[in-house]
């Protein structure tokens, strides 16, 4: 979601003022620099090696100087937890950098991760109650139906089915859409604006222009439910807090809700089944070995590492980082991806899958500190119904195509696959043979 908030403020803001000073205009770029891209970039699921190179030798690193900020890339997973956990030294708030517009309320939208105490405080104590492990019980049944219903659509369409488009995308957007009480008729709309939210391919242009369309559509959404509340979680705030949270406020935290509830979840589900895929032994544990699911689940986390950048932090004054010189005003970015990979906590083997690591649970994959995934444990909740359902449903599942021919998102923030093409059942010859 870093891109996501730094190109609506940032980019709104600082950037088209720069163009009016004859500078660089983000809205008419195609590239963005290729300096600041190297934590977004991967070969097939991992890393490029020399993320982890920077990560040995320079765990804070200074990345680029963009627009007139200096950006720093934090890879090491001690430094990083204390990034994400500083809030005194650094802040999540842009708003004093860039200003408002009081004629555009719907750039206001930021949700939790660009607000900083005593804002963010009041913001997800209004979540928070509603993801306890003891609230999100209640939607056990609600996602085992919706994860065995799209396995029923998926043996339908067989013999060969998308793990994106048939399975992967479906499972969060129905659970969110039913959580924030999206209504039938405003979901296809709804459907359409994720995974776009994180596309850095097509530089500014793609990226402000669905950022745009989203925060349009959420306004209508708390527009409609401002007269008719609904069942699910903006028509539950809207009861509780009624006028004293604003449309901005509510708008961003859907926006939250949403963005961090689906695109991630969707590619945690296609690439963890394309892991699971590569060693069926990993399949065959999750359907005979009672809670194999927990610590697989936990180490898919680790090792896809979706969410790839941390929300970026701005330095509130000049500083030393573990040896290097910020001044006040850098962006520090934190490579999730880079610090999951880190020997120094996952051992020697921290490239590789391995579902028995004992410190998976370590991992930054839903961030650290006061801006943790509010999130997590649904995320969770959805990945082992549906990887426990996929197991049983499809033992033979299979790839339906050679795995070099599968192509994955380029920059894009929350890393997936376009598509996942699965033999869903074994053909009659390999049945014979087996």
């Amino acid at each position: 979601m870093v891109a996501t908030y730094l190109k609506r403020w940032v980019g709104n803001r600082i950037l088209n003022r720069t163009s009016r000073k004859g500078g660089l205009d983000l809205l008419k770029m195609r590239v963005f620099p290729a300096q600041v891209t190297l934590p977004l970039r991967r070969q097939g699921l991992d890393p490029l090696p020399a993320l982890g190179e920077t990560r040995e030798t320079e765990p804070v690193h200074r990345l680029a100087h963009v627009f007139g900020i200096t950006v720093w890339m934090v890879t090491g997973h001690a430094e990083s937890k204390a990034v994400l956990a500083d809030s005194t030294n650094f802040s999540n708030d842009v708003r004093p950098l860039v200003g408002s517009d009081p004629n555009k309320p719907s750039e206001g939208i930021g949700g939790l991760g660009f607000t900083d105490p005593p804002d963010h405080t009041r913001l997800r104590k209004l979540l928070t109650p509603e993801f306890t492990k003891r609230r999100l019980a209640r939607l056990e049944p609600a996602i085992e139906k919706i994860v065995n219903d799209q396995l029923d659509l998926m043996e339908a369409k067989g013999p060969v089915a998308d793990i994106v488009a048939d399975f992967a995308f479906n499972v969060p957007f129905l659970l969110i859409a039913d959580l924030l009480g999206v209504e039938e008729q405003d979901r296809d709309r709804f459907r359409a604006l994720g995974p776009a939210r994180f596309d850095l391919s097509a530089g500014g242009i793609g990226v402000f222009g669905s950022a745009s369309e989203s925060r349009d559509f959420l306004f209508e959404i708390v527009r409609k439910q401002r007269a008719n509340p609904g069942d699910g979680l903006i028509g539950s705030i809207i009861r509780a807090q009624g006028d004293d949270l604003d449309d901005v406020e509510l708008g961003g935290l859907a926006d939250g809700v949403f963005l961090g509830g689906y695109e991630t979840s969707a590619s945690m589900l296609a690439l963890g089944t394309l892991v699971l895929l590569r060693n069926p032994e990993h399949f065959e544990r999750i359907r005979t070995e009672p809670g194999a699911v927990d610590h697989i689940v936990e180490e898919l986390l680790r090792y896809l590492t979706v969410v790839q950048v941390a929300f970026p932090r701005f330095a509130r004054h000049d500083q030393e980082l573990f040896g290097k010189q910020v001044k006040k005003g850098d962006l520090v970015a934190v490579s999730l991806s880079g610090a999951d990979r880190d020997k120094n906590v996952f051992g020697d083997d921290a490239e590789d899958f391995y579902p028995r690591r004992a410190s998976s649970a370590a991992h930054l994959a839903f961030g650290h500190g006061m801006h943790r995934c509010v999130g997590a444990e649904l995320a969770r909740m959805e990945l082992r119904a549906a990887f426990l359902a996929l197991a049983h449903r499809f033992p033979d599942l299979a790839l339906a195509v050679p795995e070099e021919q599968l192509r994955f998102r380029e920059l894009s923030i929350v890393y997936g696959l376009e598509t996942l093409p699965v033999q869903l059942h074994a053909s009659k010859t390999q049945q014979a043979a087996g």
